[in-house]
């Protein structure tokens, strides 16, 4: 009699789904498929039937399974399945990988140089990670990856899984994921993927009486028809039609002699009088009594345990010698209770759950948990210091055993681990459960610390609604004599997660109570995070000194945890320091972060230090306009895999590549990083590339692109949209209308932009208030030399962007009070400023020629006509229209712009060539005479000959020699 039998029985519909689910992850369209049932219905067999289908068609193949331990261990079903590629030597070349790669490290410790978990990568981020590695393995084949036991998964695996699900469609990757059908986050995750068409959920029913006894037949390697009714009808009503419990009962039945094969088939020989769950029960504990009492209780010690065991664990808490209990293990091996955990050495696991819970079933409350705390004292002689696994491992074993101080301890630095391992989900739990379990902890100041850290994982993971329900905690601390200044670490923890959730007041309370405490000279590890959360607080408030104070307080903040040594301190308020210094002074910003940047390095902070050579380079590229540092920041973020930051830096280059008039390298930037962002759900940043996209609408005078991009902003942003409104009206809107030659409108469209930011303060410095502003009011005749005075008082205003508006400004300025060669001078400064921004350059010259010729200054008829040809190229008809137009009513000889036109060379074009002079200068490269000419392009000698004239005046030729030389030497360039 076999044990299983050779075929899946009643599943015909469920593997033909999954036939088709392989058959389009193979054509590149992928999907996922959630194999929902009790215990033993058959999840495990479907699941091995789609990875023997995979393999037999040449698909990869990943499995993973949610450990013994399940939420306590994030992303172990993805490490296992990752690990058994590299075993197999499958796993493809890393370079494919891109910036993912680092993020990968958590999971493939081969790809790990130390710093995948400073980056601390959101599961989202490891998703797309997993996802582009997965397509790799799957191209050209198909990919099968199987998740089973996903009931018992962790927060980050089930985001991770989520995300796959809603990307799966165009690669070439099947998932297969197995799961029990109780109400659990992961059942919830499958019926609302279900419900949206990520995925196919197929709940497996019970077998049908007649495919009861089909499975019976194949066990007992028989026809169909010569299984007894007797025996059908028995194993239909005992196991429900359950599976798992019809083979445990046949293999009860044939061991105790009830089963005899004769030449007329199979008989009973007594009536089967067995119940469901007792009957599995009997049928396993009669197995292991089989073993006898030695190894029964070593099994039942494993149980304890978990579905899984390690055998090291088993083998020090029973002081088995090793030839029993490898003795146990065959003998288990062979009654079919345990096997091997593949690809785990040392591991092994119990055929089904219901194996385990049958064995504990008859220990007392006392003896199981006896039981435990032995299995705990074992893990911690094996795994000194606990590490991975082992600690949340046990943990549960404490907490079973009635240890809750013990297990409340180790869930609490397991938590810790899982926190600074970006695992914020599974932190967020293990801390939960260590508070709660730490609630009769004698040391309050150790539970004061856990519950510190609780605050920190709830405001990772967004729980604020959870945190009030904490805050009595610090009365309950304070009667129990917690020291004050523990006291006053925990205020400025609240504070900082109410900060967070937005909840300014209520922060402000927590940190004035924390300086009550600390009373009138604190000591600097004290005083520095309070006046680190006290400085971002004073940002959030409506105030004229906010910026003052904010500078002052970071300042101390900074000093202070520099004295203590609290580097993430330091480095925190550095960088703020240096995003308050830009408005003021350039210098002092830089050199602040690279202060940051020095003390990162010197404490190993990873994250810490790229982080602040980004700061750093962005405040570069706004002083000088160079890309070269931000471009150096953006290779180190992909380097460790800090996806968030370099998305950060190519929303900024991106944004640099409009100014710069370089729209083709911008629209990849900005295609890819909304692509990208959006189904990341990286809300802020899809939010701000929308607004970037707008710019680079705006800048080609495309108003109803722009429009279209304003309207996803403020769809896609939300509330997180008005913080983008400066820049969609600084420069967006006003670009676009002075593209479209509409003053008035660019007025009102930087004045809305500049009541935004004074209504929600932000630290961008380009949208206008320190340049374009003042040269469109000095245009107006509004502003005069007091606004400039004002305006050039603050740093920003020397930022390149702004410096050339400025520059303009000043030179109109110049020319107004009759210093014309002054603004000569000063709009050459200009050009030459703006010569990064040909955009911004061009329109300039436009908007600087009018006053000019009005006050009698410069060559405003030469600015036009370099402005008309950059926007007559660029497309923008209105701005070119409007050059030719000044030109004329200056009396300067304007280039007819039509057909043909576009052959002039840009050069001539400049000068006021027309088309049909440059026809005829064309000819007189052959040096010949008029009436040649003439009759080549047929018009009349006398219009040659006025051709002629008018090139040796444009081109300042002194005869008609000259002229053809010079146009000879034209045409070869």
């Amino acid at each position: 009699m076999q044990t299983r039998s050779p075929v899946v029985v009643g599943r015909d519909e469920e593997i033909e789904a999954l036939h088709r689910l392989l058959t389009g992850a193979r054509s590149g369209s992928g999907g996922a498929m959630f194999l929902v049932g009790e215990p033993g219905i058959g999840k495990s067999r479907l699941a091995a039937a789609a990875t023997t289908q995979a393999l037999d068609t040449g698909l990869a193949m990943l499995r993973g399974r949610v450990g013994a331990i399940g939420t306590m261990v994030a992303f172990r079903p993805f490490t296992e399945a990752l690990l058994s590629l590299i075993r197999r030597g499958e796993m493809p070349a890393a370079e494919g990988l891109g910036p993912y790669r680092q993020v990968l490290g958590r999971l493939v410790p081969d790809w790990d140089d130390g710093t995948a978990h400073d980056t601390a990568a959101s599961p989202v981020v490891l998703g797309e990670a997993v996802l582009r590695l997965l397509t790799l393995v799957g191209r050209d084949r198909g990919c099968l990856l199987v998740l089973e036991d996903l009931h018992g998964s962790d927060p980050e695996t089930l985001a991770v899984i989520e995300y796959l699900l809603d990307n799966l469609e165009d690669q070439p990757v099947a998932l297969v994921a197995t799961l029990r059908s109780e109400m659990c986050a992961a059942y919830e995750l499958a019926q609302l993927s279900a419900q949206r068409g990520a995925a196919q959920l197929v709940e497996l029913q019970p077998l049908q009486r007649g495919e009861v006894a089909e499975l019976a037949a194949g066990c007992l390697e028989v026809p169909v028809e010569s299984v007894p009714e007797q025996l059908a009808d028995q194993l239909w009503a005992d196991s429900a039609g359950i599976p798992f419990v019809v083979e445990e009962l046949l293999q009860e039945a044939n061991r105790s002699g009830q089963l005899v094969s004769g030449p007329d088939g199979v008989q009973v020989i007594d009536d089967l009088q067995t119940n469901v769950p007792p009957a599995v029960v009997r049928s396993i504990s009669s197995r292991t009594a089989q073993l006898g009492p030695q190894s029964r209780d070593i099994l039942v010690l494993a149980a304890v345990i978990g579905h899984r065991f390690p055998l090291s664990v088993v083998r020090e808490a029973t002081g088995t010698d090793e030839r029993l209990l490898l003795a146990t293990l065959r003998a288990g091996v062979a009654a079919q209770l345990v096997g091997p955990d593949e690809p785990a050495p040392d591991w092994y696991a119990f055929r089904h759950p219901l194996t385990a819970e049958s064995l504990l079933a008859g220990l007392t409350p006392t003896e199981r948990a006896n039981l435990a705390q032995r299995c705990a004292d074992a893990v911690e002689e094996l795994h000194p210091g606990l590490p991975g696994e082992w600690c949340p491992m046990v943990a549960e074993l404490a907490e079973a055993g009635g240890e809750p101080i013990r297990a409340g301890r180790l869930f609490a630095l397991a938590g810790r681990r899982s926190f600074d391992d970006g695992s914020t989900g599974s932190a967020t739990n293990l801390l939960d459960r260590a508070n709660t379990l730490l609630a009769a902890d004698p040391d309050v100041g150790y539970r004061a610390e856990v519950l510190g850290s609780l605050l920190l994982a709830l405001s990772a993971t967004g729980g604020f609604e959870h945190i009030a329900a904490h805050a009595a905690t610090v009365d309950e601390l304070a009667d129990r004599n917690l020291d004050s200044r523990k006291l006053a670490a925990l205020h400025v923890q609240f504070a900082n997660a109410e900060m967070m959730a937005g909840r300014t007041l209520v922060a402000l309370d927590h940190v004035a109570a924390a300086r009550s405490l600390l009373g009138t000279d604190p000591g600097d590890a004290d005083l520095a995070p309070v006046d680190g959360v006290a400085a971002n607080l004073e940002l959030a408030r409506q105030s004229p000194r906010r910026i003052q104070v904010a500078t002052e307080l970071a300042t101390r903040a900074a000093a202070a945890a520099e004295r203590a040594d609290l580097p993430e301190v330091a480095c925190e308020a550095l960088q703020l320091l240096g995003i308050l210094a830009r408005e003021h002074d350039l210098d002092r910003s830089i050199d602040y972060f690279h202060r940051a940047r020095q003390i990162a390095e010197n404490h190993g902070m990873v994250l810490q230090r790229v982080t602040s050579h980004y700061f750093q380079a962005g405040t570069i590229c706004l002083a000088d306009g160079s890309i070269v540092e931000l471009e150096r920041a953006r290779q180190q973020a992909q380097r460790i895999g800090a996806i968030q930051l370099m998305y950060d830096v190519d929303a900024i280059l991106g944004q640099q590549a409009i100014l710069r008039s370089e729209y083709p390298r911008a629209a990849e930037i900005i295609a890819e990083g909304m692509e990208v962002t959006r189904r990341l759900r990286m809300g802020r940043f899809a939010t701000y590339f929308l607004a970037i996209k707008a710019m680079l609408e705006a800048h080609q005078g495309r108003r109803s692109a722009m429009e279209a991009a304003l309207a996803e902003v403020a769809h896609w942003g939300g509330e997180r949209a008005s913080y983008e409104l400066p820049y969609s009206y600084g420069l967006a809107r006003t670009f676009c209308a002075l593209m479209e030659e509409n003053r008035d409108l660019a007025d009102s469209e930087l004045a809305q932009a500049l009541a935004f930011d004074a209504q929600n303060p932000t630290t961008l410095h380009l949208t206008g208030k320190n340049g374009l502003a003042l040269l469109l009011g000095v245009l107006s005749g509004r502003n005069g030399w007091a606004h400039f005075e004002a305006v050039t008082a603050t740093a920003a205003s020397g930022m390149r962007w702004n410096k050339q508006f400025v520059q303009f400004a000043h030179a109109v300025l110049l020319g107004r009070d009759g210093q014309g060669d002054a603004a000569s001078a000063k709009l050459q400064e200009a050009t030459e400023t703006a010569s990064l921004f040909p955009l911004a350059q061009h329109l300039g010259l436009r908007m600087v020629a009018e006053p000019a010729a009005a006050d009698g200054w410069g060559d405003p008829v030469a600015w036009l006509r370099l402005a008309e040809e950059y926007f007559h190229t660029a497309g923008i008809t209105a701005v070119a229209s409007a050059c030719r137009g000044l030109m004329r009513q200056l009396g300067a000889t304007v280039s007819q712009r039509r057909t043909g036109s576009e052959q002039v060379p840009a050069y001539l074009r400049q000068l006021g060539v027309t088309t049909r002079e440059y026809e005829v200068c064309r000819l007189l490269v052959d040096r010949i005479g008029n009436k040649s000419i003439a009759s080549r392009l047929h018009i009349s000698p006398r219009t040659v000959e006025k051709h002629v004239a008018s090139l040796m005046t444009k081109t300042q030729q002194p005869d008609r020699e000259a002229l053809s030389s010079f146009a000879r030497s034209v045409l070869q360039d």
